[in-house]
């Protein structure tokens, strides 16, 4: 299955270069491996798609509720996801 997800700009930029190849998402959807994510470049300024996107392959998922990087209310619904890429 294709996915599309927004992207800011650099993370993008380092999943371009090759030095990033996970990705952190809230655990709200669902994802398998073997799924491709459509990364799409948002500019949170313009509120608008730069055109510049990437895909990557989903090798691997972890899942956990440990981390405090979202609102408490939506860990506690959904938990975390960590995205190896390909």
């Amino acid at each position: 299955m294709k996915i599309e997800k927004k992207v800011l700009p650099g993370y993008l930029d380092k999943l371009l270069s090759g030095e990033k190849s996970f990705d952190l998402r809230l655990a709200d959807w669902e994802c398998s491996v073997g799924d491709t994510l459509l990364l799409r470049e948002w500019d949170p300024e313009s509120k608008s798609y730069t055109g510049r996107e990437i895909e990557k392959k989903v090798t691997y998922i972890l899942k956990t509720k440990d981390a405090k990087l979202f609102p408490k209310e939506d860990v506690e619904k959904y938990g975390y996801q960590i995205i190896a890429l390909q």
